[in-house]
């Protein structure tokens, strides 16, 4: 089972590359449990409970703040019922023009082929400071 949650972690990665949120969402257990890190900008209001929540609080503000908003997961570390996603995030904050290109971490929690939790680990000053220009 644990290459299959590989696949549906890649999968969210290549539907949110290309645009494709609902299929973002659609990989999503009703009732997954998403936290952004800890002082990051949207981990205001964690945890996020459910697709729509993470659609409006998370990918919203993410599509809409950010110029060329972007997640590079270059590694995909199979740990059975987790998989742990390691890269970069990329974009320009539009209120500020400040470019960000942080390291990331993701642990995404799988259950009957759907991610049922989400934890976000991310260079939060790296992303304070893009912000502020």
């Amino acid at each position: 089972m644990s290459a299959e949650n590989v696949a549906v972690i890649k999968g969210i990665y290549d539907a949110f590359g290309s645009g494709d949120v609902a299929g973002v969402l659609g990989a999503m257990s009703p009732d997954i449990v998403w936290h952004e890190a800890e002082n990051f900008p949207y981990a205001d209001r964690n945890p996020y409970v459910g697709p729509q929540a993470v659609a409006e609080g998370v990918f919203g503000r993410c599509i809409t703040e950010w110029d060329g908003f972007n997640v590079q997961m270059t590694d995909l570390i199979d740990g059975g019922d987790r998989v742990v996603a390691l890269g970069r995030y990329g974009g320009a904050y539009k209120a500020s023009g400040g470019a960000m290109n942080p390291q990331a971490a993701h642990v995404w929690t799988l259950r009957d082929g759907k991610a049922v939790a989400f934890q976000q680990y991310i260079d939060t000053l790296a992303v304070a400071n893009a912000m502020r220009g």
